[in-house]
């Protein structure tokens, strides 16, 4: 199955949640709090789930929260962590947080990890003074994150760099905003989701297909 590339506030209403990270969804989300579709409103309410809807539920909405991975990809990333020793939801955190989507998100170049992935495939950062531009491509201790000289007069990232909290950036990260430039000091501990997500409902949906 391909990547989703429809409108995002759908997801959002079909998950229940804010997956899309897009600052006009929660108002979207408490107008419209029904499923989309001409029958969504008609119910009234939404469809009570069966146990294995509910673990497909949670599945998808920590798929989507990192930018709509393709189920292969993902289950790639579950699989990995389930092989690795510690608890396997941590560690699955863990690898979704150092893909580089995910970290230019959180040093604050991207608004959203939709818009961290479209910056990274035209191919606007660095990586150790490298041009990389694969969404997936795993940070490690030590990496120099920084943005391409000859985009850094681009508006939309200007202007999200303005509007970072340097409170929001997690503590394995760290930002150099005068700079362009970020640097990977730790693993991710104690990750912050944006929305609830029941990881142990992820490792029991796959422990059940």
């Amino acid at each position: 199955m391909g990547r989703y590339i429809g409108p995002q506030v759908k997801i959002d209403r079909k998950l229940g949640a804010v997956v899309s990270g897009k600052k006009s969804a929660p108002k979207t989300l408490a107008r419209r709090n029904f499923p989309p579709g001409q029958h969504g409103r008609i119910k009234g309410r939404r469809k009570k789930l069966t146990e294995y809807g509910i673990r497909l539920m949670e599945k998808q909405k920590l798929k989507f929260l990192y930018g709509g991975l393709r189920e292969k990809q993902f289950k790639r990333y579950f699989d990995e962590a389930s092989r690795s020793k510690g608890n396997t939801g941590q560690v699955l955190l863990q690898l979704l947080e150092r893909r580089l989507d995910n970290v230019v998100y959180r040093l604050g170049f991207a608004s959203t990890r939709r818009q961290a992935r479209q910056w990274i495939v035209h191919g606007h950062f660095l990586v150790n003074g490298r041009k990389v531009d694969i969404p997936s491509y795993r940070v490690e201790v030590g990496d120099i994150i920084e943005l391409k000289p000859s985009s850094r007069d681009i508006p939309q990232i200007l202007e999200n760099l303005q509007n970072i909290d340097p409170r929001s950036i997690p503590p394995w990260l760290e930002l150099d905003k005068e700079n362009f430039r970020g640097k990977v000091v730790d693993l991710p501990r104690e990750i912050q989701l944006e929305v609830p997500i029941n990881l142990q409902y992820i490792i029991e949906f796959y422990s059940r297909v």
